[in-house]
């Protein structure tokens, strides 16, 4: 599934008809809170230690919001910091998008809320749920609007309060994960050796009970026993999320190499959705990619969901692990199960 392929065909007299348009990242902004938790922290409230997690998962702390702190909150603090880097004003949006699994509320839309907040007033907003592939799935959409005419400027924002969702008294789960948020806005490209170039999307619901929260919707509807028996936390089956993980960004990697008819050697910097650093290594090794040219910030953040893609392309943007004309591969991996990839010149 590429960028051109997923734009339907047009009509002749609508917007649509234009000549495809090649969407580029715009501008970037990032959001996370300012309590750091250590893992020594951790092993105050469970049973578990600082070497126990970071051998198993590479995880040296995590960040997590205060109790008063929305979804949102982190949300407007990265769009106005994308906005500035993108030089435009919220009044030239023409859509938001927010990827989350943690918003303010199940209605209205969070993405409604960064709306109003931010000043948007020409924007449409919707979320969209897709787990820790949620940033990839929304820039794939987005992209759409952009490449059709049909928008000029689309922000796509990942966020989740993860600590939210997880059990403090599971050791197996809260070590992994955090809070954050990234912003991306998605324009036409200025040059013609720019833009998100292709997309690889897929999804396996076979897989969808691996990570899961079984009560809160309408199969299981909140009580007071689905409280009590704790059914409101995230769950997730370790062993089997770890080989999907593995697979995804093998599947995600090489089905962009293939179809552009490009090698390894080819892409300047590869960035993975954040879950686990042996998850990483492991699709690496495989892949046969240099240490040199995979970024991660997993050790600082943990799994910040649909944060951690956005999160740490800025992150290697401010670190100067590409530049302009680079090449980049992004690949997100999560709930669902889902998975996609998207291969960008910068």
């Amino acid at each position: 599934m590429t960028g051109t392929q997923l734009a339907s065909k047009p009509t002749v007299d609508s917007p649509q008809a234009k000549q495809l348009i090649r969407p580029a990242i715009a501008g970037l902004g990032i959001s996370v809170p300012p309590k750091v938790v250590t893992n020594a922290e951790l092993e105050k409230l469970v049973d578990t230690t600082n070497e126990w997690i970071v051998t198993r998962t590479g995880i040296s702390e995590r960040r997590i919001s205060d109790p008063t702190t929305a979804t949102s909150d982190l949300c407007i603090e990265a769009a106005r910091r994308s906005l500035q880097d993108a030089k435009l004003s919220p009044e030239a949006l023409d859509l938001i998008i927010v990827c989350t699994v943690t918003p303010d509320a199940p209605v209205p839309a969070t993405a409604c809320i960064v709306q109003d907040r931010l000043g948007a007033k020409n924007a449409a907003a919707f979320d969209l749920n897709g787990g820790c592939t949620g940033f990839m799935y929304g820039v794939a959409v987005g992209s759409q609007f952009v490449s059709s005419g049909m928008y000029k400027h689309v922000m796509i924002i990942g966020a989740d309060l993860l600590s939210r969702i997880v059990d403090w008294t599971d050791r197996t789960t809260c070590i992994l994960f955090g809070d954050g948020a990234g912003s991306a806005i998605i324009s036409a490209a200025e040059r013609e050796d720019q833009g998100i170039l292709d997309f690889h999307l897929r999804s396996d619901g076979s897989g969808r009970d691996l990570l899961r929260i079984e009560a809160g919707g309408t199969k299981c509807p909140t009580s007071q026993e689905t409280v009590d028996q704790k059914l409101h936390f995230l769950r997730m089956e370790g062993r089997q999320v770890f080989k999907f993980a593995v697979h995804a960004i093998l599947d995600g990697v090489n089905t962009l190499l293939k179809r552009n008819h490009l090698e390894v050697d080819d892409i300047d910097c590869f960035i993975f959705h954040q879950a686990n650093l042996r998850i990483l290594e492991n699709a690496s090794k495989h892949l046969k990619i240099p240490p040199e040219k995979i970024f991660t910030n997993v050790h600082r953040y943990g799994n910040t969901s649909s944060a951690s893609v956005p999160l740490a392309l800025e992150e290697a943007r401010q670190a100067k692990k590409f530049k302009k004309g680079s090449t980049i591969i992004l690949v997100g991996f999560g709930a669902g199960l889902s998975w996609a990839s998207s291969l960008i010149r910068w």
